[in-house]
């Protein structure tokens, strides 16, 4: 009798566990069922900066970064379209050079754009300051590598003093650039037309 009302008491827990995702449980029984039920395990920092890298692949051909600037193209897309889409930039660009920049804040990604004749031309990912290894701090030059292949071509480049090396990507008519400042520290991504000779 007491047999059954632990286990019976044991089932409640565990059907608690199950729909209302409590972790801490205290009878060693019941967290073994737990376990056993559970089928999905907890991603890795390394896994989720995969799954960003991997974003990109596929919205490169159509000129587009995923997220919040998804749907906006290179060459296509108009500043109207992106305070439409994100809103104003808190740091507008002042020539016709610069870019207007998107800060990343509370786990929202940092963008920057830049245009010419009112017309994107060129996109750029910061990533995230929160939780920054599961995102764009966890891509590294190797893994980029290891899931995209040779790159295209690459180039060590002068930005001030700091001295950093790109790698691109040739996505269709797009060149997707990874800037890194060592080979485990992705400053940005990059997203431009690609250049025809």
């Amino acid at each position: 009798m007491i047999y059954q009302l632990l286990r019976k008491s044991a089932r409640v827990v565990l059907l608690a566990v199950v729909t209302l995702g409590f972790t801490t449980i205290s009878s060693p029984a019941v967290q073994v069922q737990a376990a056993a039920i559970s089928t999905k395990a907890p991603l890795t920092a390394e896994t989720q900066a995969l799954q960003t890298l991997n974003s990109f692949y596929k919205p490169a051909l159509q000129g587009q970064f995923p997220g919040a600037v998804k749907g906006l193209t290179i060459g296509v897309s108009t500043r109207q379209d992106v305070i439409k889409k994100i809103g104003e930039s808190e740091a507008p660009g002042e020539d016709a050079d610069a870019f207007d920049v998107y800060h990343a804040e509370m786990g929202h990604p940092g963008y920057a754009i830049a245009y010419k004749l009112n017309r994107i031309r060129e996109l750029r990912y910061f990533g995230t300051n929160v939780e920054r290894q599961t995102n764009i701090g966890g891509i590294t030059l190797k893994m980029v590598k290891q899931q995209w292949g040779a790159p295209s071509a690459s180039k060590t480049i002068n930005n001030g003093k700091l001295v950093q090396n790109k790698v691109d990507y040739i996505r269709g008519n797009y060149v997707l650039s990874f800037i890194f400042n060592s080979s485990t520290d992705l400053d940005h991504i990059n997203l431009t037309k690609k250049i025809v000779k």
